[in-house]
């Protein structure tokens, strides 16, 4: 039995219902009219060349094979099925281990503070469910000794998002590499999500803007059209891993929905224009990160850093609460993410997703909203 992601429940419907948006983090796009199909900034792009599959353009982007690709239905799915088919493995090999009288239960190890679903879908495809913290005091920074202390030898998935979500905090390809190293050395799988590595200031780009883990061993990533792209309508992921992994993951997209052809055809003329449209998420992610910046540093009633080239945080207020400031604010009609969907309920995630004009008014609007929630204390 899956158990209720509280964060995707509470969460439906309040961004179109919000006056002011400061909850989505997606560096989200103008859709299509009611009875259109391709988003207003696709239109004008120049289709791919009709032999140019949606998994060369991928593969041809991380440098890798299209053996290595697999398309899902946005990343939340392509974490479902690394997520299905690293613990099943661990099953498969628990049952064919001979020299274990009990069979053990497999682990999946997950990083604390993070993002909640992560935590609940090994739970609800069977696994123990393990945390390791990436603290406050640290600055979230993804530290490899703690993964490895936090293992078992039952462990057979490591699960980290790079940006952290919620504090934006970034790893290295070489902290990525030492984490790869550890879960190598225990026979597990390292599941990096990567749907923010692409928000970071101009000259740090690499694979669709960022960092990324992909071809270090025992490693799969995960990201999709949603966050830096921002057509989230679109519906459509990828993971990249080694030959193998893919194989086992492809056998558990079987199980759950395939991806719609329009969606793949808007995914293949995006990707292959990425770099067009780059250049206008890059644009708001440096505006907006300023703004944000600017607004947690001028007031003495928050504290939280935001990270370089972010345009989210993770922030707390002196004397309220993540769900007092989060409830005060949708009174006015302003969205704002409580921490307690990402194991901290003192702190909340602020987040400027849209165009920095709108987010201008809305960050104007919950001032108000913390001035009060302050005169109050």
């Amino acid at each position: 039995m899956f158990p209720h992601i509280d964060y995707l429940e509470w969460i439906i419907g309040r961004p179109e219902a919000a006056t002011h948006d400061l909850g989505s983090s997606d560096l989200r796009r103008a859709v299509p009219e009611p009875d259109g199909i391709v988003p207003p900034e696709l239109e004008a792009l120049p289709s791919p060349p009709d032999d140019l599959e949606l998994e060369t353009i991928i593969a041809d982007a991380y440098d890798v094979g299209t053996e290595n690709v697999l398309v899902t239905a946005g990343a939340t799915h392509a974490n479902f099925v690394a997520m299905a088919a690293a613990i099943g493995d661990a099953n498969a090999d628990e049952e064919t281990d001979e020299a274990d009288d009990e069979r053990r239960d497999p682990r999946v190890l997950v990083e604390k503070p993070g993002y909640e679903p992560l935590v609940a879908t090994p739970d609800g495809l069977g696994a123990t469910v393990d945390r390791f913290r990436r603290p406050e005091e640290d600055g979230y920074e993804l530290d490899p000794g703690r993964i490895e202390a936090a293992m078992d030898e039952a462990t057979c998935c490591v699960v980290v998002t790079n940006r952290h979500n919620p504090s934006g905090r970034g790893a290295s390809r070489r902290t990525l590499a030492e984490a790869s190293r550890i879960a190598a050395d225990n026979a597990a799988t390292l599941l990096v999500d990567e749907v923010y590595a692409p928000f970071c200031a101009d000259g740090e780009a690499t694979v669709f803007g960022g960092p990324t883990a992909a071809d270090l061993p025992n490693t799969v990533v995960t990201n999709s059209m949603t966050k830096f792209l921002g057509f989230g309508p679109v519906r459509v992921g990828w993971l990249v891993a080694d030959a193998e992994f893919v194989s086992r993951a492809r056998s558990v997209m079987f199980h759950v929905p395939a991806i719609s052809a329009p969606g793949m055809a808007l995914t293949r003329r995006a990707l292959y224009a990425e770099s067009n449209l780059a250049d206008g998420s890059r644009e708001r992610i440096e505006a907006n990160r300023e703004l944000l910046a600017s607004f947690v540093a001028e007031r003495d009633d928050l504290s939280g850093d935001v990270p370089s080239g972010c345009t989210y945080g993770f922030f707390a207020h002196e004397s309220a609460d993540g769900d007092e400031v989060s409830a005060a604010a949708w009174e006015e009609d302003i969205l704002v993410v409580p921490g307690r969907f990402f194991d901290d309920s003192d702190r909340f995630r602020l987040s400027l997703g849209l165009d920095t004009a709108t987010v201008k008014e809305g960050l104007d609007a919950f001032g108000d909203v913390l001035d009060t929630v302050s005169a109050k204390s």
